[in-house]
C-alpha cells in the first residue's frame, strides 16, 4: 500500500565516523520502526501482514466464513440455517495451474566474461578462426605437399562463413573461466535447494503479488540463497516493480531466545527479560498471534544504503613521484602546504547491516557490511542482499492474481450457500387421496377399499381401482381416488443459482485470463485443436508477467552469487568447499576457479522454448526436412538449441549450406556424368580397339595356329615320311639284305654246287679213272645223282 507516514531518517550528509556510530544506527532503526510499526493493529506492517495472510487463506480455500454468515443471518441469528459453511476451493485450482505450469519450464544459467582479459581472449580466438578460414586452401596445400599443419584450430570444425562464425561464438565457444563460473553458480544454487525456493517465490508472486529472496554469506557455508516471506519484509517507498530505488530493506524474524543468545553472546539475562516484556505488545498486530511463542523475540534485520568517502592524501616525493596515503573524510591539506599535498576523494555507495529488538531501543548490531556485492564495471554502486520484485505494483500498491478474484470467490461461496438453502427447503412429490372416492369403491368381496391398501397397490403396481358411478347411479366426482402431487417450486431457483455460479466462475476466468483451455475444464467437442492451442497460448500470455518476475529473481540471484564467489575464494574453508563441490568436472575448470575473482561476468538465462515456440521451430524443421533443405543430423542439432532466435538463424545457415552443398553436388554429378560419359565413350573406344586388337590377335593367333598346325603337319608329315623312309629304308635294307643273302646263298649254292660238282667231277673222274683202270662197268652217274648212292661198278 502507499506510504502515508512521514518519518525523519538521520541525514546522510554526515561524516563517515558518525555513520559508523551506534547512535546513527539506532536513529535509522527507530525511523524504520516508526514508519512500519507505529501503532498496534493498524500500522503499516500489520496491515501488510494481514493482507498477505488473507490472500494466502483464499489461495488455500480456507478464508474466513464470518462474512458469509453475516450475509445470511438475520440480526446475527443463524438458528434456522443448517448449512455447510466450508469454502468452495475455487481459487486453489487456479493458483495450482499457474504455479505448477510455470515451475515446469527449465533454463540454463550462462556466464559471459565481459572484462578486458576475457574480451581479449575471445577476440584472439575469433581472429585465429578467421585466419584459418581465409587460409584454408593454403593450409590444405601445405598439409598435402609438405605435411605441415598450419591450422591454429581443428580444420574439421571451422565455420564456412562469417555468419556461421558469429553463431559459433554464441552457441559453442566457451572460455574455461566461464564454464567454471557457471558450474560454481549451479553448485551453490543446488546447495541452497533453489528449486524449492523458486517454487515458493512463484506461489508468492501468484498469491501476494510480490516475491523476495536473500543472498547470504558466511565462512562455514559460503554463499547461500534463502527464501524470504513477503509478509515479513519492510522496505522504503519504491515506484519501481523491481525495487531498484530503495535505500533500506529489512526482515522481521521471530527468533528463539536460545538462538538470539548464540547469535549475540553479549546479551545479559536482564536484557532478555526486558525484550520479552516489551515484545508482548507487538503480538496484537499479528493475525497469527494465537500461535505466537512467548519464548521468541521479534528482531528486525535490515540493510541501509548510504555512501562513504574514500579520501587519499597525495604527496609529491623528492624524486618527483606521487604517493597516495589513505585518510579519513575529514582530511583537508593545510593551505601553506598545498603545493606539496593534494586531496583525492570519491564517494562510494556503502551498505550497513543492522538488527534491533522491536519495541525497544536496544540495537543488537550496526556495522558496515563485510562482503558487499559490487560489479567491477560499476564499482561505486552496491547491491542489496535482498532481491524483490512485484510485477503489478503501482504507486506502492501491490496487486496479485488472487487479489483480483477474491470478490468473485465470495460471490461463488454465497451462491453455493444459497443453493444449499434452496435445496434444504425443497419437498418431495406426494399423492392426494380422495377418501370419499375410496368409500364408493366396493372390491366385490363385501369389503371396501381402505387407504392403506390403496397406497400399497399404487406404490407397488402403479394401478388404481375406482368407480365412475356412485352406488346411487350418479356420476362419481372422485372416480380417481389417488392423484400424484408434483412440486417444482425450487427448480427454477436452482437453475438460476447454477447460472449465477457459472457466471462468477467465468468472471474469474476472464479476470485472470485462465480460460477453459488451461484450467482443465472439458472443452467443447466441436472446438478444433488449433483453436484450443490458441486459447491456451492466450492464457499463457495473460500470466507471463509472473513468469518474467520469477526469472528476474533467478537472474538477480545468479548475479549476486557470481559476485559472492569472489568472496568465497578469499577464505580457505569456503574456497576448498567450493572446489570440492565441483570436483566432478575437468581439471581445466578447477584451475580456472581460483581466477574467478579476477573476471567480471555478465549473467543471463537461456530459457527452454515453451510449447508454442517449440511448435514453431519444429514446424520450420519439418518444412526444411520435407523440402530437403537440411538433413536429419541437422534437425537433431537444431532441436538441442534452446534459444529460438539462434535456432532459426542456424536453420537459415544450414539451409544455405545445404543448398550450396546440393549445388556443388549437382555440379559434381554433372561432372561425374560427363566424366562417366567420357569414360564410357573412352571405354567403348577402348573396347573397340581391344575388340579389333582381339580380332587381329585372334587372326594372328589363328594364322599362327594354322601355321603351327601346318608346321606340325609338315613336321608330322616329315616325321611320317622319315619314318616311312626309315621303314622303306629298313625294308629296302631288309630286301637288299635278303637279296644279298639270296645272292650270297645263290653264290654259295653256286659255289657249293660248283664245289659239289667239282667234287662230283672229281669223284666221277676218280671213278672213271678207276673204271678205266679197273675196266669196270660203265657207271650211270644220273641214277647216282638221283639216289645219292655212289654207283657201283
Amino acid at each position: 500500500m502507499a506510504e502515508s507516514i512521514i518519518t525523519n531518517f538521520p541525514s546522510q550528509v554526515v561524516s563517515d565516523a558518525e555513520k559508523m556510530s551506534s547512535e546513527y544506527g539506532l536513529k535509522v532503526a527507530k525511523a524504520i520502526e516508526r514508519e512500519w510499526f507505529e501503532g498496534t493493529s493498524s500500522n503499516r506492517y500489520s496491515l501488510s501482514k494481514t493482507k498477505y495472510h488473507n490472500l494466502r487463506k483464499y489461495a488455500r480455500g480456507e478464508q474466513s466464513v464470518q462474512k458469509y454468515k453475516n450475509e445470511l443471518s438475520i440480526n446475527g441469528d443463524l438458528s434456522y440455517l443448517n448449512l455447510d459453511w466450508t469454502p468452495v476451493p475455487i481459487i486453489p485450482k487456479f493458483v495450482d495451474i499457474v504455479v505448477n505450469g510455470m515451475a515446469q519450464r527449465t533454463y540454463d544459467i550462462k556466464a559471459y566474461s565481459q572484462d578486458e582479459y576475457g574480451m581479449a581472449k575471445r577476440t584472439e580466438y575469433m581472429e585465429s578462426v578467421l585466419q584459418d578460414m581465409r587460409a584454408r586452401e593454403f593450409n590444405d596445400t601445405a598439409k598435402q605437399t609438405l605435411n605441415i599443419n598450419l591450422y591454429k584450430n581443428d580444420p574439421d570444425l571451422l565455420p564456412e562463413t562469417e555468419e556461421e562464425l558469429a553463431l559459433h561464438m554464441q552457441l559453442t565457444y566457451k572460455q574455461q573461466v566461464e564454464i567454471a563460473n557457471e558450474q560454481a553458480i549451479n553448485v551453490l544454487l543446488e546447495g541452497s535447494k533453489y528449486d524449492l525456493v523458486k517454487r515458493r517465490c512463484l506461489y508468492d508472486l501468484t498469491v501476494c503479488g510480490i516475491g523476495c529472496v536473500k543472498t547470504t554469506f558466511n565462512w562455514s557455508e559460503g554463499a547461500k540463497v534463502e527464501y524470504v516471506d513477503p509478509a515479513n519484509i519492510i522496505y522504503s517507498h519504491s515506484e519501481s516493480p523491481y525495487f531498484d530505488d530503495i535505500y533500506y530493506i529489512g526482515e522481521v524474524k521471530n527468533i528463539p531466545i536460545n538462538e538470539l543468545v548464540r547469535e549475540f553472546p553479549h546479551l545479559t539475562d536482564s536484557d532478555l527479560n526486558n525484550f520479552k516484556r516489551k515484545h508482548n505488545r507487538l503480538k496484537a498486530g499479528d493475525p497469527r498471534h494465537e500461535d505466537a511463542d512467548i519464548n521468541k523475540v521479534q528482531i528486525l534485520y535490515f540493510n541501509y544504503k548510504t555512501y562513504m568517502n574514500d579520501v587519499y592524501k597525495v604527496k609529491t616525493t623528492s624524486t618527483g613521484g606521487e604517493r597516495a596515503i589513505e585518510k579519513t573524510d575529514q582530511f583537508n591539506p593545510p593551505e601553506d602546504k598545498m603545493m606539496d599535498y593534494s586531496k583525492m576523494q570519491r564517494s562510494v555507495e556503502c551498505l550497513f547491516e543492522g538488527a534491533i529488538v522491536l519495541g525497544t531501543d536496544f540495537l543488537l548490531k550496526w556495522k558496515k557490511a563485510e562482503n558487499m556485492m559490487r560489479e567491477k564495471s560499476d564499482f561505486n554502486k552496491v547491491k542489496m542482499n535482498y532481491s524483490l520484485v512485484a510485477p503489478q505494483m503501482y504507486n506502492g500498491k501491490i496487486q496479485s492474481l488472487v487479489s483480483r478474484i477474491t470478490g468473485f470467490a465470495d460471490m461463488i461461496q454465497l451462491t453455493h450457500l444459497k443453493l444449499q438453502q434452496v435445496m434444504s427447503r425443497m419437498v418431495p412429490d406426494g399423492v392426494y387421496l380422495d377418501m370419499d372416492g375410496l368409500a364408493e369403491v366396493d372390491l366385490g368381496n363385501g369389503t371396501n377399499y381402505n387407504p392403506a391398501e390403496a397406497l400399497n397397490m399404487y406404490f407397488q403396481t402403479g394401478s388404481i381401482v375406482g368407480r365412475s358411478l356412485t352406488q346411487d347411479g350418479e356420476m362419481n366426482a372422485g372416480k380417481v381416488p389417488i392423484q400424484e402431487l408434483t412440486s417444482s417450486s425450487g427448480q427454477g431457483k436452482i437453475q438460476s443459482l447454477i447460472q449465477t455460479y457459472q457466471y462468477y466462475l467465468q468472471m474469474i476466468r476472464d479476470v485472470t485470463g485462465l480460460n477453459e483451455a488451461r484450467d482443465g475444464s472439458t472443452p467443447d467437442k466441436q472446438t478444433l485443436v488449433g483453436l484450443q492451442k490458441i486459447a491456451a497460448n492466450a492464457s499463457n500470455v495473460a500470466t507471463r508477467h509472473i513468469k518474467q518476475a520469477s526469472l528476474f529473481l533467478t537472474l538477480r540471484i545468479a548475479e549476486n552469487i557470481a559476485l559472492k564467489i569472489a568472496d568465497a575464494l578469499e577464505f580457505p574453508l569456503t574456497e576448498s568447499a567450493l572446489i570440492n563441490s565441483i570436483s566432478t568436472y575437468n581439471v581445466k575448470t578447477l584451475k580456472e576457479v581460483s581466477n574467478l575473482n579476477l573476471h567480471d561476468f555478465g549473467i543471463f538465462l537461456e530459457l527452454e522454448p515453451d510449447e508454442e515456440e517449440q511448435q514453431q521451430l519444429e514446424q520450420n524443421i519439418q518444412v526444411a526436412l520435407q523440402q530437403g533443405g537440411i538433413d536429419l543430423e541437422d534437425a537433431i542439432d537444431l532441436r538441442q538449441i534452446k534459444n529460438l532466435k539462434l535456432a532459426n538463424q542456424m536453420l537459415k545457415i544450414k539451409r544455405k549450406a545445404k543448398s550450396k552443398q546440393d549445388k556443388e553436388n549437382k555440379k559434381a554429378n554433372i561432372r561425374a556424368q560427363a566424366e562417366s560419359q567420357a569414360d564410357a565413350a573412352e571405354k567403348i573406344a577402348m573396347t573397340e580397339v581391344q575388340k579389333q586388337e582381339a580380332i587381329s590377335g585372334s587372326k594372328v593367333q589363328f594364322e599362327q595356329a594354322t601355321n603351327q598346325m601346318e608346321i606340325q603337319r609338315m613336321e608330322l608329315a616329315a616325321q611320317l615320311e622319315q619314318q616311312k623312309m626309315q621303314a622303306q629304308f629298313q625294308f629296302d635294307m631288309q630286301l637288299k639284305q635278303m637279296d644279298m643273302e639270296a645272292v650270297g646263298k645263290k653264290e654259295q649254292m653256286i659255289e657249293d654246287r660248283k664245289d659239289k660238282r667239282i667234287k662230283m667231277e672229281g669223284t666221277q673222274q676218280s671213278q672213271m679213272i678207276d673204271q678205266r683202270k679197273n675196266d669196270l662197268l660203265p657207271i650211270n652217274f644220273e641214277e647216282q645223282d638221283t639216289t645219292g648212292i655212289t654207283p657201283t661198278v
